[in-house]
C-alpha cells in the first residue's frame, strides 16, 4: 500500500490520490505521457500542484523539472501557486469585451480593492482574465469553478460577491461537468 507522502512544506497527497497517479502511470506505454492526468490528481486534491508535487511526479514518470514546469505552466487550468477560496475568471476576449467585460472588470477590481490578477488580502477572491469561456453570445461572462455566469452585469457581479461571502454559490446559467 502506497504512503501518504508529506514534507516541510506541509505537502501530502492522499494514498488514494497516489494510487491514482501510480495507475495513470502504468497505464500508458510511456511513463511521461500521464503527465498531464498526473497533474490534474494533484489539483483535485490540494487545488494547486506545489514544488514537492512537481519533484513527486519527476520521480514517479521519469520526466525532468522542466518538461513538468513547462506543462504546468503552459495550461492555464493548472496552478503553481495556491489559489482564493473563489477565483473568479472573466472573459475579456473580443465578443464579451464588446459586450462590457471592460466595464465589469473595473466594477470588480474596485468592488474588491484589487486589480485582475490579484487576491484579496482574505484570500476570499482573486479575479482572473480569461480569453474565452466558449458562450460568446451571452457575454459578457464569468467562470467560477464548474459555473459559468452569462450576461454579467456589474449588479450580477455584486449579487454573486454577496451570495459566495455568505458561502453561497449562487445557481449559474451554466454548469460545466468536469470543468473544476
Amino acid at each position: 500500500m502506497t504512503q501518504p507522502m508529506e514534507d516541510t512544506a506541509g505537502f501530502a497527497l492522499s494514498p488514494g490520490a497516489l494510487a491514482r497517479i501510480d495507475a495513470l502511470a502504468a497505464r500508458y506505454p510511456t511513463k511521461a505521457s500521464a503527465l498531464m492526468p498526473c497533474l490534474w490528481v494533484i489539483m483535485d486534491e490540494l487545488g494547486w500542484v506545489p514544488p514537492s508535487g512537481i519533484d513527486l511526479l519527476v520521480e514517479k514518470l521519469s520526466v525532468t523539472h522542466a518538461r513538468v514546469n513547462e506543462v504546468l505552466t503552459f495550461y492555464t487550468m493548472f496552478r503553481d501557486a495556491p489559489q482564493a477560496k473563489y477565483t473568479l475568471q472573466v472573459c475579456h476576449n473580443i465578443s464579451c469585451h464588446i459586450m462590457g467585460s471592460k466595464v465589469l472588470i473595473a466594477h470588480m477590481e474596485q468592488k474588491l480593492g484589487v486589480k485582475l490578477g490579484g487576491r484579496t488580502a482574505d484570500g476570499l477572491f482573486q479575479i482572473e482574465g480569461a480569453e474565452c469561456l466558449g458562450a460568446c453570445g451571452m457575454g459578457p461572462c464569468l467562470q467560477l469553478g464548474s459555473h459559468l455566469y452569462e450576461n454579467v452585469t456589474p449588479a450580477k457581479a455584486d449579487a454573486l460577491l454577496d451570495s459566495l461571502r455568505k458561502g453561497i454559490v449562487p445557481r449559474a446559467d451554466t454548469d460545466r461537468e468536469g470543468v473544476d
